[in-house]
């Protein structure tokens, strides 16, 4: 007979205070870096021209990117905007059950990479939910990214990571606490049925023998003497 799991331990509020400001502030860390490296770019590079840093696999190249990775959706610049906020929206929310230091990491990269491009989507040119998004770290001829997009990528691989592992936003593992709540509901029937089958009192053998032993009949009032016979002895 298959059994319910019971509810997932709680986490620790202490804990979860402490998962939660550590991904705030990964996430704030992650914001920084990516403001302070287009603000760098926006000022060292120029648009279009392409600095070799590790020959053909890896350069510097300033672009502005009205649309996602790899040059998709562009002229929806719009959409990929409500895409982020909801993004955030979402991590906020779930933060509060979080019991797992891995999920905070991925949703704090996650969370500073969403912030990075929607910054620039709000306040960069062209206008208000229209802003393109400054590129500059060029991946050989194939697509050019920045510090968010790289964020991203490593939170979204983790995040496939702790999917595949079982391992849940609240820290506890799939198939593991189903398991430990049917073994405990066995031990449970198990010391039921041992103290259903224990003596009511402890009581010695030999006095539980004597007891249950039928009591000798007492001679009847009226019935006859009968001498004893001697018995013989061999000399």
């Amino acid at each position: 007979m298959s059994h319910s799991p019971g509810p997932a331990p709680a986490t620790d509020p202490a804990r979860r205070r402490r998962l939660v400001t550590g991904l705030v502030g990964l996430a704030a860390v992650t914001l920084v870096l990516d403001q302070a490296t287009k603000a760098w770019a926006l000022q060292a590079l120029d648009e279009g021209v392409r600095r070799e840093v590790l020959g053909d696999l890896l350069g510097l190249q300033l672009l502005f990117n009205p649309g996602a990775a790899l040059g998709l959706a562009t002229g929806t610049t719009w959409l990929l905007t409500l895409v982020a906020i909801a993004v955030v929206v979402v991590i906020v929310r779930v933060a509060g059950r979080l019991g797992s230091r891995a999920w905070a990491v991925a949703l704090g990269l996650l969370l500073g990479g969403a912030l990075g491009n929607l910054v620039d989507r709000l306040f960069r040119a062209p206008g208000v939910f229209r802003g393109h998004v400054v590129d500059f770290i060029a991946y050989l001829d194939w697509f050019v990214g920045n510090v968010a997009d790289i964020a991203i990528v490593v939170a979204a691989g983790l995040l496939m990571i702790l999917s595949l592992m079982g391992i849940r936003l609240d820290g506890t593992r799939e198939g593991r606490d189903a398991d430990d709540h049917e073994a405990a509901e066995a031990d449970a029937a198990d010391g039921a049925r041992a103290g259903s089958d224990a003596p009511a009192a402890d009581v010695p053998a030999s006095d539980a023998r004597a007891s249950d032993a039928p009591a000798a009949p007492a001679p009847a009032a009226d019935a006859p003497v009968v001498p004893e016979t001697p018995t013989r002895r061999d000399v």
